[in-house]
């Protein structure tokens, strides 16, 4: 039978299953068409909520179904299996299923699939349904114990390993779990291994499992893991639980990582790092997401969500424990920077278009198509708002309690800030607003000043997104400072509290008139609006002791002064060029911090701007703008640069903080001098390159410069038989490419004989930079537009969640002129016409058009 067309699931409509699960067992006869996945689960009626038992199972053959041993009528469909309350008994029973998949042929990456070879696993969200029948929801958790039968080498599911043999093995996990925890791994692999002991005294095996050839690039991520352990004790209280974590590389993976109880499986480029191959990026990026998965082990795993609404629950927590950890590592400053870069690229993008969703949503048609950027970092946001309202001791406080009294539980939003309120005795109902209310709030400020007293009015509003028309005030935490005349701090960091639509805070007592730094570690996540020269942003970008909104202060005299040469054809200011080189030689700031203040708004950034400021941003005009400021600073810079360049060289490569700030200021200050001498600096680093970081800089910076033709191909020539390091060598051509011919260049790479749509880092690597080239990607033909369109139509077939999670490109359509919005429309409507379009696809692409 085959079910209607899906249909749209409201958190409203919320309802305990059924029947709970006490205990399943799994036995996987491992074979690339013809697995065989035979469960035995223990259920228990829900005597809350009585019904018929409904069990989730996709892309399933059935074998045989029993209940306690009989045999019983049940109706089974593509997605479900379904035995009437009727026929089931009223006590607890053993239903046994024996159902046949094909792991080979799974091309969507969900469920059990092969990777090179790999038998593995991807059950979040809703994976494991693909794999036997089950109700595949998150707030039913239940112990497992696994046998794998199979001629791999190695074979790993969660939990501790119990027994194995020659051709079979045996996992038992003690914790109880939902269904898109469960994990499977069976391949010819080596492992690196390793051991952590527990503050409790609890000796844990570690090991990174990856393919023969790799064991080279193991030696990083084993590391973080051992940091990430340890700073969750120290500043979390949290322990690990079980005798072994293992880790285990996977070439073809939709997402980064995935925080299985004891197996974390994980993209291979998120663990995989040595000098030679990654980039410091790259090493800082895998020690983030390795902290992050396993972070997961008490936020997601021990503590789950009730229900996918409450996704953002286990990933904003998460993401902001990350955060901080990575802070720890490295900067605090640098890294609140490049969040903040990132959640206004993304979220706030996001939060400003059709895509628009509450942190926590209301509805969904696929789950999938809620792994964004409000789930996650705006999520994050929220939770170091909380911690900035409540002050370290309370925050800590309340997630003690959190921790203690839902252990083992699967809860909700309001659970999590239930214990914040018990803990503190704070009332919290108006900081929850922020889980329910999308959007993007703007915050305006006027300054008044009379007799020593500062006064400022903050006025909030938030516009309206699809399905809330209509916007409360929110409660927002504003991190306020002072700076004096002559430069010194007057008063330091104060939070204010904005709790109305309009609202005045007043500084008493102050000798002379200060400079307000407002918004300091961008302490929410709003857009301030601010009337404010920029004589008073260079006065900030010098004196300011708050690093973000030094930062910040840069940051909107580039936006301001490629804003005016866009629309008053106006050429750059010599006050902004020296107060950049002012910040670019001061040895006493950090380079890391340097190279972020020379960095220019990206183009999609200004064509934002443009259209808040009513007016229509024009592609190829940014596009220019932005060369022609790159090409004055570098000139404006050219004395310095070369002196830097040689000042900030690294001899002995180390990823740490120290390392990776020099040589990302080195490579800056590069780029800008190959577009004064002809590429001579770049092509010799290229050549004496020993780590890919100088490599990769040397051959960006001969690209943007419109060179590089050979040393790309050279760079082909070393690097073909390295499947990551070739992922760069894809996206460097498209992102550098010349707006004209962009879409040419991304046709032309497809053709290349390894290109393939199956692996979604490599289809990330050439259509995630397609869009990425904002100029290219919105070229006035509609090349662009039609090249990933033509891609997706295909793609879809294969792989939905990367189709869908792709289609957001097209997200900021309707900011564009009319002509291109017809482009776009004709494209996207296009992609909705093809026969068979997945659900997450289909979903995707109507709230895009919004019609």
């Amino acid at each position: 039978m085959k079910d209607a067309a899906p249909e749209t699931i409201f958190l409203k409509d919320y309802a305990e299953p059924h029947h709970w699960v006490r205990e399943v067992h799994l036995t996987f006869r491992l074979a690339p068409t013809e697995t065989r996945v035979l469960s035995r689960i223990t259920f228990v009626p829900n005597a809350q909520n009585a019904g018929d038992l409904v069990l989730n199972g996709e892309d399933l053959k059935l074998i045989t179904a029993t209940v306690d041993g009989a045999i019983v009528p049940m109706d089974v469909s593509d997605t479900h299996l379904r035995i009437k309350s009727a026929d089931l008994p009223t006590k607890p029973f053993t239903f046994e299923a024996e159902v046949e998949i094909s792991p080979e042929t799974n091309t969507a990456l969900e469920g059990l699939y092969m990777s090179n070879g790999m038998y593995c696993t991807q059950c979040e969200a809703e994976g494991f349904r693909k794999i036997t029948y089950y109700p595949d929801r998150p707030d039913v958790m239940a112990t497992f114990t696994v046998r794998i039968e199979s001629d791999q080498p190695v074979m790993l599911s969660n939990g501790n390993p119990t027994a194995s043999g020659e051709g079979w093995a045996e996992w038992h996990d003690p914790w109880p779990k939902p269904s898109y925890l469960f994990a499977l791994v069976a391949g010819d692999l080596v492992n690196h291994p390793d051991r952590f002991t527990t503050k409790s005294g609890r000796d844990v095996e570690l090991n990174i499992y990856v393919r023969p050839g790799d064991e080279d690039k193991c030696a990083f991520g084993m590391e973080a893991l051992k940091s990430s352990m340890k700073w969750d004790e120290d500043t979390y209280g949290r322990e690990y639980d079980l005798d072994i974590f293992n880790i285990v590389a996977v070439d073809d993976f939709n997402m980064g990582a995935m925080e299985n109880k004891g197996l974390n499986i994980f993209n291979s480029s998120c663990v995989l790092a040595s000098k030679e191959t990654s980039t410091d990026a790259n090493f800082e990026r895998i020690e983030g997401i390795i902290a992050h998965e396993y972070f997961h082990n008490w936020t997601g795993n021990r503590i789950t969500c009730r229900d996918w609404f409450q996704l953002c629950l286990k990933e904003g927590l998460t993401v902001y424990r990350d955060q901080m950890f990575s802070g720890d590592m490295r900067s605090h400053p640098v890294k609140r920077i490049e969040e903040v870069l990132q959640l206004r690229a993304r979220q706030f993008r996001e939060d400003n278009g059709p895509l628009a969703h509450p942190v926590r949503p209301e509805s969904f048609v696929e789950i999938n198509n809620f792994y964004t950027a409000t789930v996650y970092e705006k999520g994050a946001e929220i939770i170091g708002m909380l911690r900035r309202i409540l002050g370290d001791e309370d925050y800590y406080k309340g997630c003690n309690l959190y921790f203690d009294r839902h252990d083992g539980q699967a809860v909700t939003i309001e659970d999590w800030l239930k214990a914040f309120e018990d803990a503190t005795g704070r009332d919290l109902s108006h900081f929850q607003q922020w889980y329910s209310q999308a959007g993007t709030p703007r915050l305006k400020v006027s300054e008044a000043w009379e007799d020593g007293t500062l006064t400022l009015t903050f006025t909030q509003t938030t516009p309206p997104t699809p399905g809330q028309p209509d916007k409360k005030p929110q409660l927002i935490p504003i991190a306020v400072g002072l700076i004096g005349p002559n430069g010194d701090e007057v008063v330091p960091t104060t939070i204010l509290t904005l709790s109305e639509e309009t609202q005045s805070f007043t500084f008493d007592g102050l000798g002379a008139r200060p400079v307000a730094s407002i918004l300091r570690d961008f302490s929410a996540p709003v857009i301030l609006e601010r009337e404010i020269d920029a004589a008073t942003r260079a006065f900030l970008l010098a004196n300011d002791t708050d690093p973000f909104q030094k930062w910040e202060m840069g940051r909107m005299l580039a936006k301001d002064t490629l804003i005016d040469m866009i629309t008053r054809d106006a050429t750059p200011a010599t006050d902004y060029l020296d107060a950049i080189k002012a910040v670019l030689t001061d040895e006493s700031l950090d380079p890391a911090f340097r190279a972020l203040v020379l960095g220019l708004p990206s183009e999609d950034d200004i064509a934002q701007t443009l259209f808040d400021a009513g007016q229509t941003p024009h592609p190829q005009k940014i596009h220019a703008a932005r060369q022609t400021l790159r090409q004055t600073l570098a000139i404006h810079l050219s004395d310095a640069c070369p002196t830097l360049f040689r000042q900030l060289e690294t001899p002995t490569f180390v990823p740490d903080a120290d390392g990776s700030g020099k040589r990302s200021l080195r490579m800056a200050v590069l780029g800008l001098m190959t577009l004064n001498d002809g590429g001579e600096a770049a092509r010799a680093l290229y050549a004496k390159a020993d780590n890919m970081t100088e490599q990769l800089g040397s051959l960006s910076a001969l690209l943007a410069a419109g060179l590089g033709a050979e040393e790309i191909q050279a760079f082909e020539k070393q690097w073909k038989n390295d499947r990551l390091v070739m992922d760069k060598w894809y996206t460097m051509q498209v992102v550098h490419a010349a707006p004209d011919s962009t879409a040419t260049t991304v046709e032309t790479l497809t053709q290349h004989p390894d290109f393939t749509l199956r692996n979604p880092n490599r289809f990330r690597a050439v259509f995630g930079a397609l869009t990425a080239n904002h100029a290219g990607f919105h070229h006035a033909s509609g090349a662009g537009y039609e090249t990933l369109a033509n891609h997706l139509i295909k793609l879809d077939k294969l792989n939905p969640q990367t189709t869908a999670r792709m289609c957001g490109s097209f997200e900021t359509w309707r900011r564009y002129d009319a002509d291109r919005q017809a482009l776009i429309r004709a494209q996207l409507e296009r992609i909705l016409a093809t026969e068979d379009l997945s659900r997450d696809t289909t979903e995707m692409v109507n709230r895009i058009l919004g019609d």
